[in-house]
């Protein structure tokens, strides 16, 4: 990631799942409150002088959370004016929020479904991948995405994720683990790639629904959607 800092805009839990997710991408990440008592505040007039004085606008990528749709819509649109070439990250949550959003200037759409999957940075560095969970969430697909928890760890008899063929034996893509603590792994990191298998683990999966039953069934879960 080129960018030092990341800014969010937004004091509330979306805001803090995304800090969590990318604080060990960027130097700095701060989160903006419109409240204008926090230590980091903000409001939604054009003037962004004061945001400059705090954070190096060259070397640095924004998050619009706000869940008032249309104040993150004039937000994106705002920031997108003053700063052109600015990395722009905005929540939707829905189709229609989401066109409006890449209208106004995002330079890129989160679902609001997807801030619990520890994919985010991959997203920002992979443009395919964003383009595959639009498509999963918002287009007419037969993929679904799911969490699994494991109930029968047995199955897998003490392997790692990256032992498994997952696609070629079960029909499904992993992209994340959440451990019993709650602390969540992009499949492909080092903790994960070294993450024996356990009851109570929860796999994010994309796949076909007859799959992803299937697999569902083979661990013993209880749906966790």
């Amino acid at each position: 990631m080129n960018n030092n800092t990341a800014v969010i805009f937004g004091f509330n839990e979306f805001a803090f799942e995304i800090k969590k997710n990318i604080e060990s991408a960027y130097k700095e990440v701060y989160i903006f409150s419109l409240d204008a008592d926090a230590a980091f505040s903000f409001d939604l007039s054009d003037d962004w002088d004061d945001l400059q004085t705090k954070v190096n606008i060259s070397e640095c990528s924004v998050f619009c959370v706000l869940e008032d749709m249309a104040e993150n819509i004039f937000l994106t649109i705002s920031l997108r004016d003053s700063f052109p070439d600015l990395s722009i990250v905005a929540l939707s949550d829905d189709k229609e929020s989401s066109a409006k959003l890449l209208l106004a200037g995002a330079t890129k759409v989160l679902p609001s479904t997807q801030t619990t999957a520890d994919v985010i940075v991959d997203m920002l560095e992979k443009p395919i991948v964003t383009k595959v969970l639009h498509d999963i969430l918002y287009e007419n697909s037969d993929l679904k995405i799911a969490q699994i928890k494991v109930e029968n760890h047995s199955f897998f008899d003490g392997k790692y994720p990256t032992d498994i063929e997952w696609s070629r034996d079960h029909g499904i893509i992993i992209i994340s683990l959440v451990h019993k603590d709650e602390s969540r792994e992009f499949i492909y990191s080092s903790r994960a790639k070294h993450h024996v298998v356990q009851s109570g683990d929860i796999f994010v999966v994309v796949g076909y629904e007859v799959d992803i039953e299937a697999f569902k069934r083979l661990i013993g879960n209880k749906d966790e959607n």
